[in-house]
């Protein structure tokens, strides 16, 4: 039997080593393992390797990138951008990992140079991405990165980190033999004591196995120092080891084909009876370490791998697009292209099918310019453009190619513009209460288009802004007389105007200046006063009178009378009732010819001379001159009345 001593001992050792062993396999340490693989390493003693592969390649096929080093880690080889190359990876002896001999694998994961690889290839339609290759490492063996070239190269991308110079290679701790030196220094010296020789045969009868299937005590696995804080394992006397450590099954396989992995499974067992019992009963540091195994080694049934849509053959309306399909077969944990023929007893997919990413849209014009937005100099016209689809609906413009738009707004030029003068009408009130005075109006030169801004240049013949008034005779007495005020300092709202004041005596005709305070007994009216000639508005304005159409029997002449604002654009705002006349009628006098007594016929058929329409000539026109006058008055008649 066990001392419990020791039985607790041992409990307490163990339960400390699930709890707290590091990297460095000792009991209570917290040392990790850093990026590049040194258990307990801070990541100084790490150098990373990087850079990007832009080498123009011409011929297609196989071209070597990088060399991925043996014991590199945090592998990353990325493609820049998306093409329609392919990233292969291979040992340095020879034997494909990913993409090898023209045959494209699945995106996945892959073993190879100790390490597990990450395959990606991001979606061919929706993914601008390249594809990469990522893997933890460390890798035990030297790798070569190949690119299988078909277009112009975009960039690669590589980088791994390495241990730097006189750093222990983990995986050398992992896989030197006992006593082999490292680094120069020889390695803890293997257990070879009389008591671990016998236990070790003594297992073998037990569990039927030869020497050597598994390590017994794995030699260096403690360090013969060990931390103030442990409590040293005492290994019980000899005397009572009744139990010992049996193989007694396996692990189910990983997989049911393909070439998979189980492990042994050992138990603790009573040596004369076999039984098992609690592993508290066997010493924990000479459970053997259960090996990897190969199992179900058959290859698994062949089937297709079916690769991903190419983009649509057109981007818009009805295409086509293509995937590559394979038979694979998968067999230690790897995936190999096989002939078609093993795959005949699937279904094979399709490998072309169409595709539509968007419906095709036209630009369509829906209708004619429109008349231009002025009657003379340069304006706009307008038609209507569309983006039609197929379907005949009509769509949003990002549906069409902007870059073929027809233009729907265009500039014309109608001529150049008429200018007139535009009047109002003549104020109501005389500018003197007596005497002579004057009435005023607005005058401005404009064109006869209601948008165009006042112009210069409608001549010389500018009508007048002032007429003459007056209001009667003035009395003679002394009286204070007020000038014209002056115009209001603003066109509309309100402003200030002067006018001048002095003492006048007003005669018949005339009147005479006195001295302010003759006229000190009267009440001086103000000089200065505030202005509000209108609101911000709008008034009537109206050019002079056009000829009248004829010279009698009544014709008309006529006008044209504008609404304009403050600022002489049109406007809406005017009174209807006070527009000027636009028509009115003029010379209704009949028309009478003029008698001339000296004008008679000298001959007496010149009614022959009108017939040949000689009268066009001065002879004519004086030996028939009664015919010919009657002839003419009654053809300027005619035309008068039409």
């Amino acid at each position: 039997s066990v001392n419990p001593l020791v039985f607790i001992v041992l409990l307490h050792t163990e339960e400390q080593g699930r709890k707290f062993i590091g990297c460095d396999d000792y009991l209570g340490s917290d040392k990790v393992i850093d990026k590049c693989g040194i258990c307990g390493g801070d990541n100084t003693a790490c150098k990373v390797v990087s850079g990007v592969f832009k080498h123009t390649l011409t011929n297609l096929g196989y071209h070597k990138i990088v060399e991925i080093p043996e014991g590199a880690t945090k592998i990353n080889i990325t493609e820049m951008s998306k093409s329609n190359n392919y990233l292969a990876l291979r040992s340095r002896s020879g034997r494909s990992i990913i993409n090898g001999n023209w045959a494209i694998d699945r995106p996945g994961r892959y073993e190879g140079g100790g390490t597990m690889f990450t395959y990606k290839r991001p979606n061919e339609i929706s993914s601008t991405a390249g594809e990469s290759f990522l893997a933890d490492g460390p890798t035990n063996e030297v790798l070569d990165v190949y690119m299988i070239h078909q277009q112009p190269n975009p960039g690669i991308h590589y980088e791994y980190i390495i241990p730097g110079d006189n750093v222990i290679s983990p995986q050398l701790l992992a896989h030197r033999r006992p006593g082999e030196p490292l680094n120069g220094q020889l390695g803890m010296p293997e257990s070879t004591n009389q008591e671990d020789e016998d236990l070790h045969r003594e297992t073998d009868t037990l569990t039927g196995q030869s020497a050597g299937t598994f390590p017994v005590i794995q030699p260096g696995r403690f360090s013969s120092h060990q931390p103030e804080n442990q409590v040293p394992a005492v290994q019980p006397p000899r005397q009572n080891r009744e139990h010992n450590w049996k193989q007694t099954g396996k692990t189910e396989c990983t997989t049911t084909c393909g070439k998979g992995s189980q492990y042994p499974v050992f138990h603790c067992v009573n040596r004369i009876t076999h039984e098992e019992v609690s592993e508290s009963y066997c010493d924990s540091s000479t459970k053997p370490i259960p090996e990897e195994e190969a199992c179900n080694l058959f290859p698994c049934p062949a089937f297709w791998d079916i690769g991903e849509w190419s983009e649509c053959s057109k981007t818009c309306g009805l295409g086509m697009q293509h995937r590559q399909i394979l038979c694979r077969q998968m067999y230690a944990n790897r995936t190999l292209t096989v002939q078609q023929y093993r795959c005949h007893h699937l279904e094979k997919p399709e490998t072309t099918s169409t595709c539509q990413l968007k419906i095709c849209s036209e630009w369509q014009i829906r209708t004619e310019w429109t008349s231009c937005s002025v009657p003379c100099g340069v304006g706009q016209r307008t038609r209507d453009v569309k983006c039609v689809s197929n379907l005949g609906d009509i769509v949003d413009d990002e549906e069409c190619n902007m870059k073929l738009r027809p233009n729907d707004i265009e500039n014309c030029d109608m001529g150049p513009c008429a200018k007139s003068w535009f009047l109002t009408e003549w104020s109501d009130r005389c500018s003197a209460e007596c005497g002579d005075g004057v009435r005023t109006r607005s005058v401005v030169c404009m064109t006869n288009h209601v948008s165009s801004l006042p112009l210069e240049g409608c001549g010389n013949n500018r009508p007048s802004e002032t007429t003459p008034c007056n209001n009667g005779p003035c009395a003679g007495k002394v009286e204070w007389f007020a000038g014209a005020w002056t115009q209001c300092s603003t066109e509309c709202g309100s402003g200030t105007q002067q006018r001048e004041v002095i003492c006048v005596r007003k005669t018949e005709g005339n009147f005479d200046v006195l001295n302010p305070y003759e006229c000190s007994y009267l009440e001086k009216p103000p000089s200065q006063q505030s202005c509000y000639l209108k609101p911000c508005g709008s008034k009537w304005f109206h050019t002079e009178w056009s000829t009248c159409s004829k010279s009698c029997e009544g014709g008309f002449r006529v006008r044209e009378v504008r609404c304009l604002s403050d600022d002489m654009i049109a406007s809406t705002q005017c009174d209807p009732q006070l527009k000027p006349e636009e028509k009115e009628p003029c010379n209704t006098q009949d028309c009478i010819p003029e008698i001339d007594e000296n004008c008679k016929d000298k001959y007496y058929n010149c009614n022959v001379v009108v017939q040949a329409r000689l009268c066009v000539y001065t002879y004519y026109k004086t030996a028939c001159c009664a015919s010919c006058t009657r002839v003419a008055n009654r053809q300027s008649g005619f035309l008068g009345r039409r």
